[in-house]
């Protein structure tokens, strides 16, 4: 957990591709694609189907580690409209399990913006707490603090002559887009034009390694 200052708030970077943010006990986490296998499975690409099971276990040691009171999902939490009806009996279980233990909001995304029944939790647009925007994909013309995902930035760097990718968090002074938290995901490179249009010029890859957050700065 490596303590980030941002939009006059003290935050944590956990290397879980996740947010915490002590003073309100709150977790924040982005593109969790809930049932994307089975999407695939559907139109005749067989995966394994555990991805859910997988990232909702990974989503609840990180409860339990933190003791988080609150968590806010900042959208495309399911793959498709239809993922929650999919979701295995011990998948949504365990979902119900979260959203009935702490306060749950759930952002909608452009994968899953009509869902009615997620398990339990609010569902909204957007949300702006304490000063900062949440929402699903980042405003360029946003000058308010402001908490995204949707582009899954992953951050590739060649280590001695071997190229190396992981997911990253990419900042600015008032931006910060989150790393897809879904365990069966893909990334964007984090210098990509979209990332740079949608953060506003040039940031940084935020990567948390133990007790760092080391700082990659992006071309504009």
């Amino acid at each position: 957990m490596v303590p980030l200052s941002f939009g006059g708030h003290g935050l944590c970077v956990l290397a879980d591709g996740a947010l915490f943010w002590p003073a309100r006990g709150a977790l924040l986490v982005a593109d969790l694609h809930l049932e994307k296998a089975s999407w695939f499975a559907m139109r005749g690409q067989l995966l394994p189907p555990y991805d859910s099971l997988a990232t909702l276990a990974t989503l609840t040691a990180l409860v339990e580690r933190t003791g988080a009171r609150e968590i806010w999902c900042l959208g495309d939490s399911f793959h498709d409209v239809a993922g929650c009806d999919r979701l295995p009996e011990a998948a949504q279980a365990s979902l119900r399990a979260l959203t009935g233990a702490v306060r749950w909001t759930w952002i909608t995304g452009n994968h899953d913006p009509a869902i009615l029944d997620r398990c339990g939790g609010a569902v909204m647009e957007e949300e702006v707490v304490e000063g900062i925007v949440l929402r699903h994909e980042a405003d360029p013309a946003e000058t308010r603090p402001e908490l995204s995902g949707h582009f899954h930035p992953k951050l590739r760097i060649r280590v001695r002559g071997r190229q190396v990718a992981r997911r990253c968090f990419v900042g600015t002074a008032t931006k910060i887009i989150l790393p897809a938290f879904g365990a069966l995901t893909g990334g964007l490179d984090a210098g990509h034009p979209a990332i740079v249009r949608a953060v506003g010029g040039a940031g940084q890859a935020l990567v948390p390694v133990e007790d760092r957050l080391l700082r990659f700065p992006l071309a504009a």
